[in-house]
Formats: C-alpha cells, structure tokens, sequence
C-alpha cells in the first residue's frame, strides 16, 4: 500500500519541549509522520532521543507543546502506540515462552474477566506468523538470539494492534544476519501499514532502513527525507561530535 493509504493515521508533534527539573531536555520539536514511514531518531548522547520516545510512548507527560495522533491527544490512544525498549538482561532471562510474551500484546484488548477469547488467541498466532516465529513459539525467550527476541517483542506490539512502534536502539548488539533481517521486517511492517519510530546510532545504514530522520541536540537539528537530512551541512556537523568515524563514512 501507498504511504499516501495510512497518510489518515498522522503523528503531530507540535512545540514540543520537555525538561528534568531545571535541565532542559528537549526544545521546540515540530514534526509529522505517518504510517507507511519509517523516522529515524539520530543525535549525540544525551540530545533527547530517548526523552521523545519516553514522551510518545507515555512515560513521560508531555507539559510544553501537543503530541496529537490522529488529530486527538496521543494519551487517548494508548493502545495504538507500542513501545520497544533495549532488550535488557532481566528480560533475556525471564523465563517464558516466546508465544506467552507475544500473548501479552493482547491484554489491554482482554474483557473484565481478563480471559483469553478466540480473538486473543488469532492475533497471538497472526502476529507470530507475520514475524515468522512459528517454529521457535515453544522455546523460552533467554534461548534465542538477539535478533529473534527483537521479532519477538515487536510481535507482542502486533498483537497489541499497535499502529506506531517505538524502537529504542533497536540494533544494538546485534550481528550482522540480524539487522538485516530486523531491517527487512520494519520495511516490511511499515509497508504494512505501520509508523516506525527508533532511534538509531549507526549512521551508514540510516538512509536503507529509514524513510525519515530527525536530528536532534536538545533542539531540533534537522527533519526530513532521510537522504536529505543526512546530507545536511548542519547534520553532519552535528552527528560528527558523537560518531566521527562514521561521519566521514556518511560524507
């Protein structure tokens, strides 16, 4: 489908700034995307990467500008957002399985009596499929690798029906079979109908992977087409600071 189909379900974040106490964050971030994109969110650490997936995903309450999804307030439409952290070590060794985990993307869905129903149990095994984790759904998570625990929790957030997904480094640590394969399975999912959002640090690989970037520094840096951002006079001087070896890759 065209990215003009989804272009109805609009990411619209509009003067949007966030600070810890006295230490700002976050300024002045203007910005639409919809679904069928995939936003790359780039910058040096500490520039507020992870403060803006924190504020779409609810974490954090937004007190200086609007995040508004589908032209409401994004906090009346928790169910659509999805939100990936870094796969930590607690998690790798939390011992289920990887269908029970996906099984989780469905319980803002469950009734009163928070009992699975056929519809529960069909997006559960849809979205195991669309991930293409129907012959590892029995094996408990600290088992797979770090690229099958990415599917997995991104299968979780399908089964949750979430539009927009929100990636939290999602390639970190990773080897090189993985990220391609991640790679074709967000191409795929936005293709799908999907918004991706991730923050990312590999410079090389952001115009393959990414529809859209946004460079930030505590301020907005850049937004854009990816290709048009990363060859931004203004970009690279500020992705340099943080990634100078890659910067001269990107050049």
């Amino acid at each position: 489908m065209s990215e003009a189909h989804h272009s109805h379900h609009q990411l619209d974040l509009r003067d949007l700034s966030f600070s810890y106490g006295l230490k700002l964050a976050l300024s002045e971030v203007n910005l639409s995307v919809h679904c069928g994109q995939r936003l790359a969110l780039l910058g040096p650490n500490g520039a507020g990467k992870s403060t803006l997936i924190r504020l779409l995903a609810g974490l954090l309450k937004n007190e200086q500008g609007h995040i508004h999804w589908r032209e409401n307030p994004i906090s009346k439409a928790r169910r659509e957002i999805a939100y990936l952290p870094q796969v930590d070590q607690h998690q790798r060794h939390f011992p289920l399985r990887v269908r029970d985990i996906v099984a989780m993307g469905r319980y803002p869905h469950l009734g009163h009596f928070r009992r699975f129903r056929k519809i529960d149990k069909e997006k559960t095994a849809a979205a195991i499929a669309t991930m293409k984790l129907g012959d590892i759904a029995h094996r408990q998570i600290d088992q797979l690798s770090g690229g099958q625990q990415q599917r997995t929790y991104i299968a979780r957030a399908l089964a949750q029906e979430a539009h927009v997904l929100l990636l939290d480094e999602p390639f970190n640590g990773l080897d090189i079979e993985s990220r391609c394969h991640l790679s074709e399975s967000l191409i795929e999912l936005s293709a799908s109908g999907h918004l991706i959002i991730a923050s990312h640090h590999q410079l090389e690989s952001v115009t393959d992977i990414f529809t859209h970037a946004l460079v930030l520094d505590q301020k907005q840096v850049a937004f854009g087409p990816a290709a048009e951002v990363m060859a931004s006079e203004a970009v690279k001087t500020t992705l340099h600071s943080c990634h100078p070896q890659q910067h001269e890759r990107v050049l």
